[in-house]
């Protein structure tokens, strides 16, 4: 144990983890069950060079599990999240659609492809600085809106990986995660564009990359929105500011 002292805090952090799955596998045995998000064999689940928490895993396994409503009867697979260990800013969305089913990863269809530019604008991505998710992880049927039950079941695998997760700011798409986080009965054209707390977090609303493929004229609100988390962001961290002075640098 001597040794250990001259480690680095990721060979450290490898054998803690380490560690804790022995101890997993010597009370009741290892087993990964059936569609399980693996953070270990998901390269763009992680920050380059780093592992991925442990207690994130541990959440992901447990979502995998759940039948704490009917969703679980009828998805594919769940959909926990993706991004980077320590994001800048989590995204917030309602709930998977068919392909992210499939693939049980967030926001890889149309809305998706647009959520990717969205965040693009503002120097934001999965791969480098966000982590996605979804107030339920499952596909609710027809892409239908998730219900207060529904919602409910999934609110503590919600608030435990934003808890695990430490952001800097949280970014609602829709009306539904921001209803949730918020506890707030007002529609998004209300609660958009306007800073919020959520656990002492800055959370700002907008709208969702479906109802701008449905609705051209949401997406000047939205740009103005994602501007305000952008200066808001420049003015939390230095280093997000010091990348976009120089990115708009001539």
């Amino acid at each position: 144990w001597g040794s250990m002292r001259g480690m680095t805090a990721e060979q450290k952090e490898r054998v803690a983890v380490f560690l804790d799955r022995a101890a997993d596998f010597l009370r009741h045995g290892y087993k990964t069950p059936r569609g399980q998000y693996d953070f270990k064999d998901r390269e763009d689940v992680s920050a380059p060079g780093a592992e991925a928490g442990d207690c994130l895993e541990k959440v992901a396994e447990a979502i995998a599990a759940c039948a704490g409503c009917g969703l679980a009867g009828t998805r594919t697979k769940t959909v926990p999240g993706e991004g980077v260990r320590r994001p800048l800013v989590v995204v917030v969305g309602e709930g998977p659609g068919a392909e992210e089913d499939a693939w049980g990863k967030p926001f890889v269809g149309n809305a998706g492809q647009l959520l990717t530019k969205m965040l693009g604008a503002i120097r934001l991505s999965r791969e480098r600085n966000c982590f996605i998710l979804n107030v339920v992880k499952c596909r609710p049927p027809r892409n239908r809106e998730p219900a207060p039950e529904e919602i409910a079941a999934c609110g503590p695998f919600l608030s435990r990986q934003i808890a695990l997760l430490e952001p800097r700011a949280i970014l609602c798409v829709g009306r539904t995660p921001a209803r949730t986080l918020l506890k707030s009965a007002e529609p998004i054209g209300s609660l958009r564009g306007r800073f919020f707390e959520y656990a002492g977090i800055p959370l700002i609303a907008t709208y969702h990359p479906s109802a701008l493929l449905r609705d051209q004229s949401l997406k000047r609100p939205t740009w103005e929105d994602l501007k305000k988390l952008r200066d808001r962001l420049a003015a939390l961290d230095e280093g997000y500011a010091r990348e976009a002075r120089e990115s708009d640098a001539p």
